[in-house]
């Protein structure tokens, strides 16, 4: 549970990490690579807190 946590914080400031790349540069691909890690890690947050949602109701 604890490793996932962090798995989820590391990927959020990677996908922040990317963004402040894009301003500095203005290169497109990084935005890219900000927005798709930002997806990903709504995605596993959303799975993670169903999880959650789930052991509570069994």
């Amino acid at each position: 549970m604890l490793l996932f946590r962090w798995l989820i914080l590391l990927l959020l400031l990677a996908a922040v990490v990317s963004f402040v790349f894009y301003m500095a540069t203005g290169q497109p691909r990084f935005r890219r690579y900000g927005l798709l890690t930002l997806k990903w890690v709504l995605l596993a947050g959303f799975g993670f807190f169903a999880v959650l949602i789930l052991e509570r109701i069994a």
